[in-house]
């Protein structure tokens, strides 16, 4: 996995990704990157949305067979949660574009984030 990548938005702060249009509240965030770095295998269903999502976006992922993309695993991680907390507006209860859009905020990967945006313009109304 590129863990420069998710070093790298370790490094960003939440402002930061909060200022890029990120929703998600700051100890999820912090959480969901954590426990990206450390993913070392994608649910099949979580990697085949994930491709999906890339491939409508013309975003190019890293080959499963050779290492999990960051996005990818990062993804699986925000899809996979639960909202423990009961809170009243959790990421879990987003789609799987808006998740992969997030994953991509949290990430810094501004590029591919707009090529996704761009692909889904009946998603994201407000180009966010």
């Amino acid at each position: 996995m590129d863990f420069e990548r998710l070093q790298r938005a370790e490094g960003n702060s939440y402002k930061q990704y909060r200022l890029a249009g990120g929703i998600i509240n700051e100890k999820d965030y912090a959480s969901a990157l954590l426990r990206a770095r450390d993913k070392e295998t994608v649910d099949s269903h979580h990697l085949a949305q994930a491709e999906v999502m890339a491939r409508v976006g013309n975003i190019t992922l890293e080959d499963p067979e050779e290492d999990i993309d960051p996005r990818v695993a990062l993804y699986a991680v925000l899809r996979g949660d639960t909202n423990v907390g009961k809170e009243k507006y959790h990421h879990s209860q987003m789609s799987d574009q808006r998740l992969f859009a997030e994953a991509l905020r949290m990430l810094g990967d501004t590029v591919s984030l707009r090529k996704f945006i761009a692909a889904h313009p009946h998603i994201f109304l407000e180009g966010k």
